[in-house]
């Protein structure tokens, strides 16, 4: 049973909430996101709260409250202070530039990779061997920079490659050139 979602969700001063219809619609100024409710959850607002209940006491209830609390929290903090993930770039000669919206990234390929935010993303380039994305849905922050590190990854000889801060890549041995017996 999700414990976290028998606790009151509290609304931030600057976002507004609404739900109707199985559609929770959450406003604040970093932008707007919707999300649908299943029908086997309930949920109620007073007072700068929201409360998550559940129809049922099956285990797969349970799981779905503590989802949708997951959700709805994401949602009110992504609407209020918003996401952002870091990406450092390490390699001779890598580096990263926009131009307009757009990212250009120089990974060692023959021609740069140019990486086009949707909407509702925003990319900046802080040093050319930094790039922060930055949005209000979790989800789709994190769809945006993993797909940025896949079109690099590090790889585990040199360390050449893009990673998110904080990443710890495991360094491999070379190949090791023993004397030949004779």
């Amino acid at each position: 049973m999700s414990r976290l979602a028998k606790k009151p969700l509290v609304i931030p001063e600057g976002v507004t909430v609404e739900y109707r219809d199985g559609s929770l619609e959450i406003k604040g100024p970093l932008g707007t996101i919707t999300n649908e409710i299943p029908q086997l959850i309930s949920l109620r607002i007073n007072e700068g709260q929201i409360w998550i209940d559940r129809f049922f006491d099956n285990e797969k209830v349970k799981a779905l409250q503590g989802l949708v609390w997951a959700l709805v929290r994401n949602s009110i903090t992504g609407v209020s202070t918003g996401f952002s993930k870091r990406l450092l770039i390490s390699g001779v000669g890598y580096r990263a530039s926009k131009e307009g919206e757009n990212l250009i990234l120089q990974l060692g390929y023959i021609k740069p990779v140019t990486i086009t935010p949707p909407t509702g993303i925003t990319l900046q380039v802080e040093t050319p061997d930094m790039v922060v994305v930055k949005g209000a849905n979790k989800e789709l922050v994190g769809l945006v920079a993993s797909y940025i590190r896949g079109t690099r990854p590090v790889e585990p000889y040199k360390g050449k490659g893009i990673r998110y801060e904080g990443e710890i890549v495991r360094r491999k041995a070379g190949k090791a050139v023993g004397k030949v017996k004779g």
